[in-house]
């Protein structure tokens, strides 16, 4: 029987990060997957969706070329060689995770892994045990799914969605959650008709009310369908066709029919038959609950990533593996700070944001002002003619301490890190805004958003904030 100092179960951006993180500080470790390294996020999720959406950004350029003087025939877009072309990606990338394990001296066993003791994990279809002082479960989460609807041809979750190699003329999409909105945008780059149907009043639903509205008159001058705070009564398939029967928002019901139906409403925790039940680790609702160091109600047992319901985010699971693997090493890991962990979709235009909302500022009692700077006033923005959305910044009246931020617009998803740092630093207004953004920059933005919150914006006008500045 192999022994070791950690056992992670799941090879996703949560398990592998681990597992390379304990190697570093010297623990013998071994991860276990079942499929492949990478998990859903690098070999399902993550990584192909956002090779297949560079693709839609790029048609979508080609089709806006008459903009920018350029005149050609006869365009053509093959969604197929797409989907090759992010199969290639996905290739390369497991490929550099499988190599850094081995040179990092991490063990990995393929198979399926059940915890038989805290200490002791059996591995099928070959019985193999494997001994550890920790273990670490990272099996990530599953897919929601409508009460009886079944996948299949017409059916599908992202998962299918993303071998998908023939454009249906029409889908609807289910949910307008994050991977609702960015197959919305995909395939309407491609040229499918596409209706987006979300439960609840906006889309993005746990953005900022300011940025869901934004983008969603993106979308629709896009020419997506949308149909907010619509409720699912039954989706069936006849004739080959999907039929979504729904109410809207007053209560008239309506149906609405597609080649092809995206159910994107959310994931639940991957817990079940790995034998946590059996050992008594707490779980909720299908999420296990961990305390701050990641450690489940049963000491020596961890959970990190999509399993713990916390934020269903690679870079979040990444985070924790670390914590969880500096906490078993007898290290002082911090705290996370879910609240502050950048949340990034990657439709166009983008939506990025990192701390509270608006609204949670002044729930948390919190005297707010904001700050906004439309990237149309941005001299970057208008010179590559990506000038849709705004940055949203919240602030602490009071002390002037950045509370929140929120972007929709062109590489949100690349800005907000300078944002996401300056709450992890309880930055104030003037610590971000001293420092000198490069001209012409995308990043000028953010300060000026910032300067608009104490009423200073240079290049768009607004008015003064009625305090210190």
């Amino acid at each position: 029987m192999a022994r070791y100092d950690v056992a992670i179960i799941g090879g996703g951006p949560g398990g592998y990060i681990a597992a390379i993180r304990a190697a570093q500080l010297g623990l013998k470790t071994v991860v276990v997957e079942k499929d492949r390294i990478g998990g859903v996020c690098l070999n399902w999720g993550c990584i192909p969706t956002k090779a297949l959406l560079y693709n839609a950004e790029l048609l979508h350029l080609f089709q806006r070329a008459g903009d920018f003087g350029i005149d050609f025939n006869n365009l053509r877009a093959d969604l197929g060689h797409a989907v090759d072309r992010s199969r290639q990606v996905v290739e390369h990338m497991v490929g550099g995770v499988e190599f850094l394990l081995q040179k990092n001296g991490a063990d990995v066993v393929n198979g399926a892994a059940r915890l038989v003791s805290k200490s002791q994990i059996a591995v099928e279809p070959k019985g193999e045990l494997i001994e550890a002082d920790n273990v670490i479960v990272a099996t990530g989460g599953v897919t929601r799914m409508l009460p009886g609807v079944e996948i299949g041809d017409v059916v599908l979750t992202s998962r299918e969605a993303l071998e998908l190699r023939n454009l249906p003329q029409s889908i609807i999409i289910i949910g307008g959650g994050p991977v609702g909105v960015e197959f919305a945008y995909l395939y309407r780059c491609y040229g499918a008709e596409v209706t987006v149907v979300e439960m609840l009043d906006h889309l993005l639903p746990a953005e900022d009310e300011e940025i869901s509205h934004q983008l969603e008159r993106a979308l629709q001058l896009q020419g997506i369908a949308l149909m907010t705070g619509a409720r699912v009564q039954e989706l069936r398939v006849e004739d080959g066709k999907a039929r979504l029967s729904l109410s809207d928002a007053e209560g008239k019901e309506q149906e609405v029919t597609a080649e092809k139906a995206l159910v994107a409403v959310g994931v639940g925790g991957n817990s079940g038959g790995i034998g946590l039940e059996e050992l008594g680790v707490a779980v909720e609702r299908g999420f296990v609950q961990i305390d701050d160091r990641m450690q489940t109600s049963v000491p020596g047992v961890y959970a990190i990533g999509d399993v713990t319901g916390k934020l269903a985010l690679a870079h979040v699971a990444s985070e924790q593996g670390v914590i969880a693997v500096e906490a078993i090493a007898g290290r002082n890991p911090p705290r996370p700070n879910y609240v502050n962990m950048p949340r990034c979709t990657y439709c166009r235009p983008q939506v990025a944001s990192c701390g509270l909302t608006e609204a949670e500022a002044q729930a948390r009692g919190y005297q707010v002002k904001t700050g906004h700077f439309p990237f149309r006033a941005n001299g970057k923005a208008m010179a590559t003619a990506a000038t849709d959305g705004l940055v949203k910044v919240v602030v602490d009246a009071e002390y002037g301490q950045v509370l929140g931020c929120h972007i929709v617009g062109v590489e949100a998803t690349d800005l907000i890190a300078e944002l996401a740092l300056a709450l992890s630093m309880e930055a104030t207004v003037a610590d971000v805004i001293s420092t000198v953004h490069a001209h012409p920059t995308l990043s000028e933005a953010v300060r000026e958003a910032l300067l608009s919150a104490e009423g200073r914006a240079i290049h768009f006008y607004t008015e003064p904030f009625k305090g210190k500045t």
